[in-house]
């Protein structure tokens, strides 16, 4: 198909706009810069489909990575791409050949699954997701997900990987960090291609000014309008549609701003069904979601059923009834009010006649204007803006200068026509910015021991914008699952301080999962962003209504669905060993070397770094050989006759005899004391100990390891000075008893050379963090991908 049937095929009949055309046609562009209403979704989403399906552009990424400001336009995002996909007949699961998957990515035990998105890196897909879901991953960090999948997500979101970047103009601190990891992926290299397009309606590009990124500025290439598409009929309807502007005779003040705004809010509710026009949907935009919260609630007294809210902070279920009533179009003889914070500004296709927005800065404004008479269907009968003005010291979440900027164009304009709006000249805030020797430092991702990791919320999102995550659980426990997805919902760090504050009198009232010992704990620190927390039902907070609203909400909270995916998140836990039907440890070092070179040939990687990947992939487990190892394996009575074999997987779910022993220590030890002399021995060691996420960059013991006796003998992780591993069968070769050393715990050199600490650092400069972490990548799935074919062709 030529572009023309193909982007008219995906969109059910319609003909794309010359832009997206081009964009199709030619070569990427770096910055996009479209009004609202023109599609920009649909360009990017169908020109990266017809370059990878139709094209075969080798140029192009084979991961469409959305990384968008709102939870709400993600999820929109998600059903546009996969109606497109449907219409096209591409729609499919990962690795389904010949078809493109789509996935969601947010908090919550889907994430640590092998059988997702992740499993499957030579095929081509759809990623989406929230700023602080991408970014936190992208700095090896996911909010949300097993510590243990960091290097997986990272890895996959820096190589192979078309980053796109809407409405940025609402991304605070997470825009420059998304032109510094630009510049990092530039100056650091990549193992497969990767690169950013930024779009926004109201886009500055010297917003991507930033230390590393601005000696690229001015090679950026930008996508926009012609003088001929911005003269088109199409084009016109929507620049010049009929959008009257005035002050509302509401404002908030430092006075009606006591007692949680409760005199505002009854002004602004007279004055939005005063405006309000029967059979049609008003639109007002608040600035906090407590505001929108009491608003909706005091609507829903005055007009009961009318009202529909819309925030960022409800768990996925009560999402999904939202986003199905915001995509309806008929609205009853007495119309719909909803009710929105900035969740809804940017993306969101909805149009309403009616709207009311509190001040904010020029670039939100513009686009929640554009909320307004969106198609220029209201042209004829009508349709009206009103501005609420906002009192300095009432600016919260943004400051009183950017507002005062944004008042000073609003109140000179009695028209908000976007072909007629001011253009964005507003400087980039001052925001934290993410130098180089910070984001190499993150790729360590051994557990601290005090409880903390580095905090990268500042790289992500504004200090008023931050997060934590919470799931409720009727009987929380130490032995809960972890959260689904579909359970977690967003709070915000002062809500949640609230929470806790007014529920100390119920003893525990939050729990956190604790990595190390694989079990939830009670929490008792300091709320911070990336935290998830589980909360119990019986203390309320939270309505499928309005949301997460600790203070006034005291009922029961109603618990989602749980599912248990049985992941084993525990630092110690070795889950992927314990399998319906055994397989033998020689057997299963073969079949994921196979593995790994079926798949380092899929993504064309270049052959000497295949091959070491191939020999990890042989020799990653051979410390499963280790005793405490197979006492585990054999400790149940369908093994109890089969200790005379080293197994890999057995059915066996007892814990092993050393606390936070681990496997793989024991495999590169092993490694380095046999073939430690070879070219790229010590990448295939990384490579062996990185296999499950938990010996990467430092060897120590852990609190509550079992030590042993003699209290000079070194330990870490499980594995002790002296221990021997038994004969091992290793495709190829035949290893002899081998005796463990931990020389390399010490710093500095020793009898066996250097340090395990600076020959991983010495990989980190040799590789990069984006090389490195997918070589390690490849060499895991490699191990995910053999252990499933190994219990479907043995059943």
């Amino acid at each position: 198909m030529n572009y023309q049937e193909f982007f008219e095929r995906a969109s059910d009949g319609m003909s794309p706009f010359p832009y997206q055309a081009r964009l199709a046609e030619q070569a990427w562009p770096d910055v996009m810069n479209v009004p609202t209403g023109l599609g920009k979704t649909a360009a990017v989403t169908l020109a990266w489909l017809y370059k990878r399906q139709q094209l075969r552009d080798e140029a192009t990424p084979r991961r469409l990575v959305w990384c968008l400001p709102m939870r709400v336009l993600a999820e929109q995002t998600r059903d546009a791409a996969e109606q497109w996909l449907e219409h096209l007949g591409l729609l499919g699961a990962p690795g389904e050949p010949g078809r493109v998957s789509v996935h969601l990515l947010m908090g919550g035990s889907d994430d640590a699954s092998a059988a997702r998105w992740a499993e499957q890196p030579e095929s081509d897909m759809i990623l989406i997701g929230t700023q602080d879901m991408l970014l936190s991953r992208a700095l090896m960090r996911g909010y949300g997900m097993s510590r243990f999948q960091w290097p997986i997500h990272f890895s996959l979101l820096h190589n192979d990987a078309l980053w796109v970047f809407d409405e940025i103009q609402l991304m605070g601190s997470g825009l420059p960090t998304t032109a510094q990891l630009e510049a990092f992926r530039r100056s650091l290299s990549t193992a497969k291609g990767a690169r950013s397009l930024w779009m926004s309606a109201t886009l500055n590009p010297d917003w991507l000014g930033t230390v590393d990124f601005r000696p690229h500025l001015e090679a950026l290439s930008v996508l926009e309008l012609s003088e001929e598409e911005r003269n088109s009929a199409a084009v016109q309807q929507r620049r010049e549609s009929s959008k009257p502007l005035a002050r509302a005779e509401v404002a908030l003040t430092r006075d009606n701003a006591k007692s949680g705004a409760a005199a505002y809010i009854k002004e602004l509710v007279e004055a939005v069904q005063t405006a309000h026009q029967p059979g049609t949907q008003s639109l007002v935009i608040l600035n906090t979601v407590e505001r929108a919260q009491a608003l909706y609630e005091q609507l829903e007294k005055a007009c009961p059923g009318r009202a529909l809210l819309v925030h960022s902070r409800f768990r996925q279920q009560e999402r999904a009834r939202i986003n199905a009533a915001l995509a309806e179009t008929e609205f009853g003889d007495e119309g719909r009010i909803v009710v929105a914070t900035q969740a809804i500004e940017a993306g969101v296709d909805i149009s309403s006649r009616t709207l009311f927005t509190e001040l904010a800065p020029w670039a939100s404004l513009v686009q929640r204007f554009g909320r307004c008479n969106r198609y220029g269907e209201w042209n004829d009968t009508g349709a009206a803006l009103y501005w609420i003005d906002l009192e300095a010291g009432q600016s919260s979440p943004y400051d009183d200068e950017t507002l005062r900027a944004a008042r000073e164009k609003v109140a000179a304009l009695d028209s908000a026509t976007p072909g007629q709006l001011p253009v964005t000249d507003e400087e980039a805030p001052l925001t934290s910015v993410l130098r180089r020797r910070d984001f190499i430092a993150l790729f360590n991702t051994d557990p601290d021991l005090s409880g903390f990791d580095v905090d990268v919320s500042p790289y992500i999102r504004d200090a008023d914008d931050l997060d934590a995550q919470v799931f409720w659980r009727q009987q929380p426990s130490a032995d809960q699952p972890q959260p689904h997805r579909d359970e977690i919902c967003r709070a915000s760090l002062s809500q949640l301080k609230r929470y806790m504050e007014k529920r100390k009198k119920h003893g525990v009232t939050a729990w956190q999962w604790d990595s190390l010992d694989g079990q939830w704990k009670p929490f008792h620190g300091n709320v911070r962003p990336g935290l998830v927390l589980m909360l119990d039902a019986a203390h309320g907070g939270y309505d499928e209504a309005v949301g997460f609203r600790p203070e006034q909400i005291k009922k029961p909270v109603p618990v989602a669905a749980e599912r248990d995916d049985g992941t084993d998140e525990r630092f110690g836990g070795d889950g992927p060993s314990r399998q319906s039907l055994p397989v033998v440890l020689s057997e299963h070092l073969s079949h994921v070397e196979r593995e790994a070179r079926a798949l380092t040939s899929a993504v064309a990687l270049e052959d000497e770094v295949a091959d070491r990947i191939a020999r990890a992939g042989r020799w990653h487990d051979v410390g499963k050989a280790h005793d405490v190892f197979q006492r585990t394996m054999t400790a149940c009575d369908q093994m109890a006759e089969n200790s005379d074999r080293q197994w890999a997987k057995s059915p066996c779910s007892g814990r092993h005899e050393r606390p936070y022993f681990r496997h793989e220590l024991a495999s590169m030890l092993a490694w380095l004391l046999h073939h430690g002399d070879e070219p790229g021995a010590d990448l295939i060691a990384y490579l062996v100990a990185a296999h499950h996420g938990k010996v990467r960059m430092s060897l120590r013991a852990l609190p509550d390891e079992k030590s042993p006796e003699n209290p000079d003998r070194r330990y870490a992780r499980g594995v002790w000075e002296d221990d021997r591993l038994p004969p091992v069968e290793v495709p190829g070769e035949t290893l002899p008893e081998t005796r463990l050393r931990l020389d390399l715990m010490e710093m500095g050199e020793g009898a066996m050379g250097p340090s395990w600490s600076e020959r991983v650092h010495r990989l980190l400069d040799e590789h990069g963090p984006f090389r490195l972490a997918w070589y390690e990548t490849l060499v895991r799935l490699a191990d995910w991908r053999a252990s499933g074919k190994e219990q479907e062709t043995e059943s």
